[in-house]
Formats: C-alpha cells, structure tokens, sequence
C-alpha cells in the first residue's frame, strides 16, 4: 500500500533533495511562480492524480479512501471553470448534503482550493457556485435521479458514485444532460465498490480508468492513520476495496452476491409495516467488539424490509443497549430479538435496563452463523426481502458468508449480518411472522 516511486508530484520530488540543491531548483523558477506554488495544482499533484491523455468520455477515478479522489475532481472542474466563462458544470453527490459539505464546502472541496482572488461565489439557497469569470456550478443529488431530466451542462463532476441508491437512472439522466459544447465530458470520483454503476463504467470503451491505493497519498495523511487502518484491515476484503482501491468480485461460494443484493433493493417501503423488530447480536467480547444492531419490518405486503444498520462499536453493555433502546423508538418497534448466547440473561437484564418498557425475546444460536444465514438467503432469492436504501458494511458482510460454513468479509466476525439474520428469521419464518396490523 506503499506509494510508487514513479507517482511522485513535483513538490516531493523537490522535498526530497537536499537543501542545496533544492534551493538551486527554486532559482531556476521565477519570482512570481515561486509565490504561486501553493495554488499550483498541477506541481502538487502527483502524475496518477492529472487528467488522462487521449480522447475519453468519462474519467472514472476508482481508488481507495484518502488517494485524494475529490481533490481531483475538484482541480478539474476549477481549471475549466476558470478558463471558460461560459461554462455550465453539474456536481452530482450521492446526497444534496453529500454534493454541499464534500464537494463545495469540504476540505478538499471547491471553495478551499481556490485561491483568494478566484474563488467562486457561494449561494447554497440556489446551489450554485458562480466564478468570478462567469462560468457556474449547479449541485444535485444522486438520490433525486429526476432533477437532472432537462438541466444542461457542458461538463460534470460525479462523487462517490458506488454510493449512490439509484446510480444508474441518476448517471442516465446526467450523461442526457452533457449536450453543450463540442466534447462535454465527466469526473467520477468513488471509492469502488461492485454495485453496477461501477462495473459498467469499469469496462466501457469510452471511460479512462485511474486506479491508486491510499499509499500513495501517504505524505499528505495524518501520522500513523494509514498504519492504523492497514493493521486492522489489510490484506482483508474490506481493505483491498476500501485502501488498496480494488474493485472485489463476489466470494466463491457466498450466500449472497452483489447482483442479487441490487435486486432487492428499493427506494422506500410501500405502504405501512405490520410488524417492526430490533435485532442483536451482542459483541462476544469488550475488546471493542461491534454489537450489530439492525431494525426490519415486514410489511402488509408480506415482505420483509431491512430499515436500518445501527450496529455500533466500542460501547460498553449499557451504551449498545441504549443504542437498542434508540433505534426501537425510532422505529417504533414491538419487540426486540437478542441472541442469548454471549451473556445469557445478562443480555435482556441490560436491554430492559436501558428501556423498562422494551419487550425482549432472546434466541439461541444451535447451528453456526452460516447455516442459520442459509433460509434468510433463500427469502432474497424468492425476492421476499428488501434493503430500503444502502447498507455497505452489512452488505459486505452478507457477501462474505460461504455456504457450508465459513466467513471471507469485513471484521472479526459478521455481527451486522447476523443480526439481519435473526431479524429475518423472526418476521418470515418463525410462528411470529403471520401478519398482524400494526397501527401507526
């Protein structure tokens, strides 16, 4: 995870000489450009990190957290923004919130790397950025796929786009949009992940892929950050997506798979649940452990809907049960499934303590986590089950579940997906999940 020696920027390249020699170096630049180096982007950034050669469509920057994915995008856009007065720019996040606190307003976003003198007016009630020369940027969310149906714009910067809920009719409706100008093109900045926005852009013919690990951009992140990460997660599925920027395909043998996980996922839930349950599964230790916690409910129409992941890490037994507690509330949940089998009673003594009022059943795990995930699997190919929105960490979990037993995900241990499993098998296939009318 290391960065190559051969993607090195200009200014280390220049760190690494020596005082002398740096100096010379410096003398052979003038006085102005000197003084401009802070807001010299193409001397900081590394070679990975400019634009591609050649006549692409989409330039898909696909690489892992802290390469500088959004330092880029927002280069570019500055560098034709500032060049062309006439241009119209799209900011497309995963959320309206996503596009304003990363993309505009973030450390790395549009508003920090410009300079004084040039940077763009701010009118977060009209989402737009307007440049001094005239050229103007319009936020939008991914997550509203129809308010980019008839907006034009001459090119656009797309962020995160493994994260967006409904990625393909959110880029359709972009890409209709890029009609000004003769060669409209776009930046899409994202972690990868293997949804299928991603993989269609990852092979297509038109798109520039750049590809990096967070090592790269070691000398720019906080001391002993990427350490920490690579000692817990290198080497792990969740590490070589999330640091080494790899694009993972499915585990050989997984209950489930990402193609099945986008089937089944939708916008909302339809209509009102006729039953809402909390499950959890307790952490097996306070080694900081997660306590996965997740909320589900099956609805009138018989489905089951995966609500919420409000697993949480590092609390102890009376802060995870308070965060039980909470998501019940929030939920408005009959009853909550705990596993009984990390603390035995001691587990709904801690539920009921953090709320009297709580209904608590426990369950006991007889089988192992992949065996008891095997039924919950089979809801989601009979489409019995739906995700309302995007649950990464638990996804990644899911697909790291082998069948026969076996687990090649994220973590010690599936918590997040063992809860969904105990949720599931509570709502659609135990005596309890026969339809009863909840009313809200």
């Amino acid at each position: 995870m290391s960065g190559r020696t051969d993607d090195l920027s200009d200014a280390e390249r220049l760190a690494m000489l020596d005082g002398e020699a740096r100096a010379e170096a410096l003398r052979t630049l003038a006085p102005e450009h000197v003084a401009n180096l802070a807001g010299n982007w193409p001397f900081w950034a590394r070679p990975s990190q400019r634009p591609p050669v050649g006549p692409w469509r989409v330039w898909l920057v696909m690489a892992g957290r802290g390469f500088g994915k959004t330092r880029m995008g927002a280069e570019w856009v500055r560098a034709r923004a500032e060049a062309d007065p006439r241009l119209r720019v799209a900011l497309v996040g995963a959320t309206i919130g996503d596009a304003r606190q990363v993309m505009v307003e973030g450390e790395s976003g549009l508003l920090a790397i410009a300079p004084a003198d040039r940077r763009p007016d701010w009118e977060p009630s009209l989402r737009r950025l307007t440049w001094p020369g005239g050229a103007q940027a319009f936020i939008y969310s991914a997550a509203e796929p129809e308010t980019l149906r008839g907006p034009q714009h001459h090119i656009a910067w797309a962020d995160e786009i493994g994260k967006w809920v409904q990625g393909p009719a959110a880029w359709d409706n972009l890409m209709m949009g890029l009609r000004l100008g003769r060669w409209p093109r776009v930046v899409a900045t994202t972690t990868p992940r293997p949804v299928p926005l991603v993989r269609r852009l990852a092979t297509a013919s038109d798109v520039a892929v750049t590809r990096g690990g967070s090592g790269a951009n070691r000398a720019h992140l906080p001391g002993g950050f990427l350490d920490a990460l690579i000692a817990e997660h290198g080497g792990t599925p969740l590490g070589r997506q999330e640091l080494d920027g790899e694009l993972i395909e499915d585990a050989a043998g997984a209950l489930w798979n990402r193609a099945l996980l986008e089937r089944c996922r939708v916008a909302e839930m339809p209509g009102l649940a006729a039953r809402v349950v909390v499950a959890v599964d307790p952490p097996a230790s306070a080694d900081g452990d997660a306590c996965g916690i997740v909320a589900a409910a099956r609805g009138q129409d018989g489905t089951g809907y995966l609500l919420e992941d409000a697993t949480v890490s590092g609390r102890t037994p009376e802060g995870w049960a308070r965060a039980v507690a909470d998501a019940a509330a929030r939920h408005g949940a009959d009853r909550v499934i705990a596993e009984a089998n990390n603390g035995g009673e001691m587990v709904r003594s801690v539920l009921q303590a953090a709320d009297a009022a709580l209904p608590v059943r426990m369950v006991h795990a007889t089988r192992g986590k992949s065996a008891r995930a095997e039924p919950v699997a089979a809801l989601y190919e009979r489409e019995r089950v739906r995700h309302v929105g995007r649950f990464p960490a638990l996804e990644d979990q899911l697909c790291g579940m082998i069948v026969g037993g076996g687990y090649d995900g994220p973590g010690r241990s599936p918590d997040r997906a063992d809860a969904l499993v105990w949720a599931m098998t509570e709502l659609m296939l135990g005596s309890a999940s026969r339809p009863r009318v909840r009313v809200v």
